[in-house]
């Protein structure tokens, strides 16, 4: 079995470091500086960094000179997301150097769009799947998209590189990722998945690895490392066993 490449998140508001409950805002606990979280991940081993721009994500404002910042500061992988939704915001998302852009709401409201952004970016771009039950959550979550295989059906037919499932009642809530959605979504296609969402131990991790043959690629990580459910070093070991 390979290893699960692991993601630890930082998600930034109002220029701090968050982490919400079920993506509501709100619900956010502070944890400080974005940069010193991010290279805190960066020294401890990480590989790839989960940026989100939780502001831009929810349309009330950019945390865009932040973020650059964080990104030209990392000598890791950069995965990008929030609010990126059409040319102009995925053009300042590249620019920052990031390694991976990842598409949430413009997949659900612009679907052509994403077809042709995957057609000239190729692995630059991943589609993030917000999940409730058997519909994708859309705009910061707070509305109803159409159905997750569908979107699933068509942008891997675009030739979509990589997916990253979230599910939305799980997320920041350390109850567990939903193993049976991402068996479900790598059913359907041939992409590598991100997991993300529920994470709260390390048998949680051990549960996931078991899935990278069938798809899982990753998992992103973010309440449980902020609040010392385990290291990431921890993490990163249960995460290469085997």
């Amino acid at each position: 079995m390979t290893s699960l490449s692991l993601l630890p998140a930082v998600d930034v508001q109002g220029g701090q470091a968050v982490q919400l409950v079920q993506g509501i805002a709100g619900s956010e606990k502070t944890f400080g500086d974005p940069l010193a979280a991010a290279m805190r991940w960066q020294d401890a081993g990480a590989e790839w960094l989960h940026l989100v721009d939780l502001d831009a994500a929810f349309g009330r404002g950019s945390n865009a000179a932040v973020i650059a910042d964080i990104v030209s500061a990392m000598s890791l992988k950069v995965e990008l997301s929030g609010g990126i939704r059409d040319d102009e915001s995925l053009a300042r998302a590249l620019a920052t150097g990031c390694r991976r852009v990842n598409i949430g709401t413009a997949a659900l409201e612009n679907p052509t769009w994403c077809e042709r952004i995957i057609a000239e970016h190729g692995d630059l771009i991943g589609i993030g799947l917000d999940v409730r039950g058997t519909k994708l959550a859309a705009r910061g979550w707070v509305r109803e998209g159409g159905d997750w295989a569908e979107t699933v059906d068509r942008l891997s037919a675009a030739g979509c590189a990589t997916f990253v499932v979230t599910d939305v009642q799980s997320d920041g809530m350390l109850t567990g990722p939903n193993v049976e959605l991402l068996k479900a979504v790598c059913a359907r296609t041939d992409a590598d998945v991100i997991a993300s969402g529920g994470i709260a131990a390390l048998d949680d991790l051990r549960a996931l690895r078991e899935l990278v043959p069938l798809g899982v690629e990753g998992a992103i990580i973010g309440t449980a490392l902020y609040v010392g459910n385990f290291t990431l070093e921890e993490a990163l070991k249960v995460a290469r066993e085997g």
